[in-house]
């Protein structure tokens, strides 16, 4: 497979001292092993809160490393699936992404630490804050949203009363890009 092919020199160290931290699996047959193993724990039917399943399948996803690029996008992508398929979320809009990158230092510390010293607690907890601080941004950012569309409504109704139609503001909130056919 030639996703693998550029990958066998991927290494992941420390960009002060150079050294070699975690070097990813790189043979095709354990990675596929190990994403088996990874679709196996995902669709497993356990009492395991899907929250801290997340988590661990997130560190799995992560360790496995099985793309040369794209595999932290990919992993938060799994992320908001699994909390969709949980009935946690009805649409994919909670996104680690910025959390990840603001406490990206603890981020690779936390899964070193699972690694070397099967350090899971802090793990979990880690990625359990960044559910809660991205939900509470995402819920600031949705009245924020909900506000604007008031807000424009109100300025629209009253400086053009004859364009106002509350149907033109939805779609313009949906498709800022709108044409004229919607």
């Amino acid at each position: 497979m030639r996703v693998f092919e550029n990958y066998r020199e991927q290494r992941f160290g420390n960009a002060t001292t150079n050294e070699v931290i975690y070097t990813p699996p790189d043979d095709h047959e354990i990675i596929l092993g190990l994403m088996k193993n990874l679709e196996n724990y995902i669709n497993e039917q356990d009492d395991i809160s899907p929250l801290i399943k997340m988590a661990i399948q997130h560190y799995q996803f992560e360790s496995i490393h099985p793309f040369y690029d794209g595999n932290g996008r990919t992993g938060r992508i799994i992320n908001i699936l699994h909390i969709m398929l949980n009935d946690l979320l009805e649409n994919p809009i909670l996104y680690l992404s910025e959390y990840i990158i603001k406490n990206k230092s603890d981020y690779y510390r936390l899964l070193q630490e699972v690694r070397t010293r099967n350090n899971w607690e802090d793990w979990i907890l880690y990625i359990l804050k960044g559910v809660e601080a991205t939900s509470r941004e995402t819920i600031i950012q949705i009245k924020a949203i909900q506000n604007l569309f008031l807000e424009i409504q109100d300025k629209v109704n009253k400086k053009s009363p004859k364009v106002y139609s509350k149907e033109l503001i939805e779609i313009l909130f949906e498709h800022p890009y709108c044409k004229v056919k919607f």
